[in-house]
């Protein structure tokens, strides 16, 4: 039986925080028997972009020095690193490990935090979709890699949490190429899942202390939720996140798909939680983001009656000029490239969007929205 391990954290005090952490990891005994003093582990954090911690779009940096803090009494030479959205250099990890707060956490501890831009690529057997791909070098140099990952909304994939977290190991805009060659739904997830698969984390934490809900991952409201949650199984670790925050998780789809690939049932009760009783949480179910729709003719139309309709209907990303800086971020992100900056300010065309919504999860100004109206409203019966 998998085991989840869930504490209660009230807030973002240091001491209570890492006391917290600790907490959190004793709780899965098995730990201490596969993490060997002298192993080498990068802490995988949500680093998505320049984001300072009280904005709750990025793994706070108490909780990864309490991660790193763990790892280093067990003896561990510890890395914190991330591929952050949009281009992989030294330069852009420097500004985002600063504004996230990583440098602190390497001053405070001692650890390193990875510079290195260079990728591996890898044959991945076992892989559905991704038998060849690119890993940055530094995850496939390692003992162990740790998902560290944030509790929040996805406009693609509903939730982002212990396995979408590991999609930061893919270099810069290879990110891009894999979303623009997977992208419908089912194909990303399961993308997601053979990449969770070849990393295989030691064990995954999510910082829920503070999440998102809305339109998440960095566009959506914060949300206060008091706690911490671990597994060594990051599929079964993201069946109880979800389930917490009242999202359906058979209806998230790399949870879907791990049932299918039966990586693991996908029900609750084959699932142990330790700590804090499952039962005993009442928190408010979370807003869900305006992208997320019920394709409620999938597989009983032909197939170019469902392309249009899902054409014409699905949620848009919507660009507000006033609020735009013409940084250039959304156009150089996009996967399809269906965004033209030759007026200064964002178009799309909607005939090439792939609804991927990188546009509006990398925009430093938050001024792309998600919308639906009318008849789309009623179709997919969504907010």
């Amino acid at each position: 039986m998998e085991k989840v391990s869930i504490v209660e954290c009230d807030s973002y005090d240091y001491k209570k925080v890492e006391k917290k952490v600790f907490e959190c990891l004793d709780n899965i005994d098995s730990l201490k028997k596969q993490i060997k003093k002298g192993n080498k582990v990068l802490v995988k954090a949500n680093l998505l972009k320049k984001n300072f911690p009280d904005e709750a779009v990025t793994t706070h940096p108490y909780v990864v020095e309490g991660v790193v803090r763990y790892l280093q009494k067990l003896g561990c030479e510890v890395i914190v690193g991330d591929s952050p959205g949009g281009p992989f250099n030294e330069k852009s990890l420097r500004t985002t490990y600063k504004a996230t707060g990583m440098f602190e956490v390497q001053k405070r501890t001692g650890c390193q935090l990875n510079f290195d831009t260079s990728y591996v690529e890898i044959n991945n057997d076992n892989a559905k979709l991704l038998k060849h791909m690119k890993i940055v070098k530094a995850f496939n140099e390692v003992d162990f890699v740790v998902s560290a990952a944030k509790l929040k909304t996805h406009a693609m994939m509903t939730y982002t949490g212990a396995v979408k977290n590991l999609f930061g190991t893919i270099p810069g805009l290879t990110k891009a190429d894999y979303h623009f060659r997977m992208n419908s739904i089912d194909n990303f997830s399961n993308a997601l899942v053979d990449i969770c698969e070849y990393i295989k984390p030691v064990f995954s934490i999510i910082d829920g202390i503070e999440g998102m809900e809305g339109d998440g991952p960095s566009s959506g409201d914060k949300r206060f939720v008091g706690l911490l949650m671990a597994s060594e199984n990051p599929h079964a670790l993201d069946t109880i996140a979800s389930y917490i925050v009242g999202i359906e998780p058979l209806s998230i789809p790399t949870i879907k798909r791990a049932k299918e690939r039966e990586l693991f049932s996908g029900n609750i009760d084959d699932i142990e939680v330790v700590g804090r009783k499952i039962e005993e949480i009442d928190i408010k179910p979370f807003k869900l983001p305006a992208s997320t729709s019920i394709n409620f003719i999938g597989g009983r139309v032909p197939k170019f009656l469902e392309k249009w309709v899902l054409n014409n209907f699905r949620p848009s990303p919507v660009f507000n000029h006033d609020m735009c800086i013409s940084c250039g971020i959304c156009a150089n992100s996009c996967p399809p490239k269906a965004i033209d900056m030759s007026s200064k300010y964002p178009e799309v065309d909607l005939k090439q969007c792939i609804r991927c919504f990188c546009c509006h999860e990398l925009c430093p100004k938050k001024a792309i929205d998600i919308k639906k109206e009318g008849l789309n409203k009623k179709i997919f019966n969504r907010r």
